[in-house]
């Protein structure tokens, strides 16, 4: 999918940093005059249908031929996750430069020739790079083409730069965070192929528990710098009594509804960072957990009379298919709805 692939934001002339290209005994060369899927500045973004609009994202990784690749997306507050399959065996170029930040995760990838580039850094060579981290930061140029040896799997996750943490330095208070090319970090593995499994898997509609994910990971890209502020780290105590009961009333109100983290946040005046541990803390469990669960405890409510149909319980608490509630109540409670009814007839 390139559909949704937007406007390329083009290298300025008079770059601070060397070319990427400069030095090569054979320079790439581009496939044709302009990228198949470039276009002016002052084209309109376009969405898939369904997909929320997330307008600091002004451009996605280009890649040249796009037929080349499969892309899929997701889009939540703040953040973009894409899965990219590359098809074919042949010669692939791409390039990315956008106001936002750029984490790529390689599940696989190996060349016979090309080379990888990221703004601020020497290129790299390197032929293998299966299980290795690419951190693009903002305004950043980033550019690789390949000669691949076997087919690439790679997940992006795009970051809107006001969504991250902010990162204090004592003396010139904000500062930005650095690029990194080929790099293995296992924290932000874990979470980067667990959000990976979500948005391919049957639940991608769990937007709290996406949320939630995203949240850590753009703390663990915030923890990469050895600079970053350790007086931000989260609390050692849980949720005061009151934030656990204002938490509590509100999921309560909004069983049926998928309850955004940044709002139950905002309800406590914490960070979704700070709020996500707390509320483990106080809990037990995260809170996209909490929230299943009494989803499915109401669930067992209407179950428990005898007229109910599966089907209209399932709409009742906010799921729109009955296979999906199905699957939900089972895994929470180890019983099929129609099992669990039969269970206290």
């Amino acid at each position: 999918m390139n559909s949704h692939a937007t406007t390329m934001v083009s290298r300025a002339s008079g770059n601070r940093r060397a070319s990427p290209y400069g030095g090569l005994p054979r320079p790439p060369v581009r496939l044709g005059d302009k990228w198949p899927d470039e276009r002016s500045n002052h084209d309109p973004v376009r969405w898939p249908p369904g997909q929320p609009k997330f307008d600091a994202i002004t451009s996605l990784i280009q890649f040249s031929p796009p037929e080349s690749v499969r892309r899929h997306f997701v889009s939540w507050d703040g953040v973009v996750a894409e899965t990219v399959h590359v098809t074919k065996h042949a010669r692939i170029e791409c390039r990315f430069r956008a106001p936002v930040h750029m984490l790529a995760v390689f599940e696989a990838g190996e060349r016979s020739d090309g080379f990888t580039f990221v703004e601020g850094l020497p290129r790299s060579a390197l032929r293998n790079y299966k299980r290795k981290l690419v951190f693009v930061p903002a305004g950043h140029e980033y550019y690789d083409w390949q000669e691949p040896r076997s087919l690439v799997r790679a997940t992006h996750f795009y970051f809107d730069p006001a969504a991250l943490p902010v990162r204090l330095d004592a003396t010139c208070g904000t500062t930005s965070l650095a690029p990194r090319l080929f790099f293995e970090d296992a924290a932000i593995w874990d979470i980067a192929t667990r959000l990976k499994a979500l948005i391919e898997g049957p639940q991608v509609n769990d937007r709290l528990y996406r949320e939630a994910l995203g949240t850590v990971l753009a703390h663990e890209l915030v923890r990469l710098d050895p600079g970053a502020d350790r007086a931000g780290l989260p609390a050692r105590g849980g949720l005061a009594a009151w934030q656990q009961r204002a938490v509590v009333a509100h999921i309560e109100e909004h069983l049926t509804e998928q309850i955004s983290l940044s709002a139950l946040a905002q309800l406590v005046r914490l960070s979704p960072y700070h709020f996500c541990r707390a509320f483990k803390k106080s809990f037990g469990i995260p809170p996209h957990r909490f929230h299943t669960h009494r989803r499915m405890e109401h669930a067992k409510v209407l179950l428990a009379k005898p007229a109910a149909s599966v089907t209209d319980v399932g709409i009742a608490i906010g799921f729109s298919a009955t296979s999906s509630f199905t699957t939900a109540f089972r895994n929470a409670t180890g019983l099929t709805p129609t099992g669990y009814q039969r269970s206290v007839a």
